[in-house]
């Protein structure tokens, strides 16, 4: 199954305040990857800088999941309706993530 850009899951909050891309809680980064381990959906875009990154707008998508046991992944891309990504076991975790 194919989905285009505007079809993936935006990122709609990131509460992880120590991130390089986070600004008031909206992710400013161009796509987030999901990765981690089973039990563990972290967010690989995560970069805690002291300088800020991303772009001037808020348009985050989700751009690749790793997390093929989630029940939102379908051939390795999230088909949720939208993402939250917040504090995690090690840093930046999605919130959205759940298994069957």
């Amino acid at each position: 199954m194919s989905i285009t850009l505007d079809e993936l899951p935006a990122v709609t909050e990131c509460s992880v305040a120590g991130c390089s891309y986070n600004d008031h809680s909206h992710c400013h980064a161009a796509a987030v990857t999901i990765a981690g381990s089973v039990g563990d959906a972290e967010c690989a875009t995560f970069i805690p800088l002291g300088t800020k990154g991303g772009l001037d707008k808020v348009v985050t998508h989700v751009g690749a999941c790793q997390r093929s046991e989630c029940i939102h992944n379908d051939a390795l891309e999230c088909h949720a309706a939208a993402v939250r990504i917040g504090p995690g076991a090690d840093d930046a975790d999605c919130l959205t993530y759940q298994t069957a």
